[in-house]
């Protein structure tokens, strides 16, 4: 009898701790959850409640302006410091590449909804495709004759085609979900999509931070990089994926056919004005900040597409600094 009572406790502490253990990242998620509600409400919105009450544009008290404002800053961030490293490599349309196939993500995650009645986040389904498209834009490169340019332009015309293809499948019912993500909007911009932008900046800076000098080395002399026994590969793979975080966090503000904008503009701008890399670096990450806010800005007081004015704002920077440096 007290052998089966052994045996029953037993079996309830294995309960109990398979049970805590499932429970430990629900209980994390929540957390982490909190501390975002937190510091969007108490940080983010009390910093531009107070700018509002100071300038008295009473907009920047607004919720949905406020998480405008908040992704476009990450965005300045993030989008100049990975685009950096591809313009140095003549990549710069990988942005464009990884953003139309992320289109087809999109569509697949609203078609699997429309049709078989599967919730799939249309940002999760983004994300899949766009970094299993920069792997595959990576093997074509390496493992085929293809020049990277032509490797880019069929993965980009192969994802703008399945997403028109799931489109015309649903009769054309998914289209009107999918047009937020083609050109961006200010108004749909979500807690729960700042706090994926968010959390995806942390993890581009991060890995910036900790892949710095492989990522100069495989940029400015990818022979030498081989030549010395640095994984390439590896490097080029984190370069390919941190381009897909970027371009996924920036759809619902940029939208899917200007996304690529703010991974070049502001480095090419940058690039007229610093001495060394880093000072490139710097330079670009301000460029992407002032024409985050200000574009955002421009959209709202006029009624335009936030995309559109926030690659104008850029490309009016990029003129006006290269019409400086040409005059000096």
């Amino acid at each position: 009898m007290s052998g089966l009572v052994a045996l029953a406790a037993t079996d309830l502490l294995a309960v109990d701790f398979f049970a805590a253990d499932s429970l430990a990242p629900l209980l994390v998620a929540d957390a982490f959850t909190g501390v975002f509600d937190w510091f969007l409400t108490a940080v983010v919105g009390g910093a531009f409640s107070w700018l509002a009450g100071v300038t008295g544009l009473d907009f920047l008290g607004y919720p949905y302006m406020q998480r405008a404002y908040l992704s476009v800053l990450c965005i300045g961030v993030v989008g100049p410091l990975v685009g950096s490293f591809l313009v140095y490599r003549d990549l710069s349309m990988v942005g464009d590449t990884l953003a139309h196939t992320a289109f087809a993500g999109v569509a697949l995650a609203l078609f699997l909804d429309a049709t078989l009645g599967l919730a799939v986040p249309p940002l999760l389904g983004a994300l899949v495709v766009a970094v299993v498209a920069a792997l595959v834009v990576q093997a074509l490169i390496e493992y085929t004759d293809a020049r990277s340019d032509a490797a880019l332009a069929m993965v980009l015309t192969g994802g703008f085609a399945l997403g028109s293809v799931l489109i015309s499948l649903t009769g054309g019912g998914i289209s009107v979900g999918i047009n937020q993500y083609l050109f961006g909007s200010l108004a749909t911009v979500s807690r729960a999509d700042v706090g994926l932008l968010v959390s995806m900046g942390l993890v581009v800076v991060g890995s910036v931070a900790v892949a710095y000098r492989p990522l100069v080395y495989v940029t400015f002399d990818e022979t030498a990089a081989r030549a010395s026994r640095l994984h390439v590969r590896a490097v080029n793979t984190l370069l390919s994926i941190l381009t897909a975080f970027v371009v996924v966090s920036a759809m619902r503000i940029m939208g899917v056919i200007l996304v690529a904008a703010l991974l070049v503009i502001p480095v090419v701008t940058a690039s007229r004005l610093g001495r060394s890399f880093k000072q490139s670096l710097l330079y670009g990450v301000l460029a992407g900040e002032l024409a985050g806010v200000a574009g955002v800005t421009v959209a709202y007081l006029y009624g335009l597409a936030a995309g559109g004015s926030i690659v104008l704002v850029a490309l009016a920077g990029f003129v006006a600094v290269a019409a400086g440096h040409r005059l000096s």
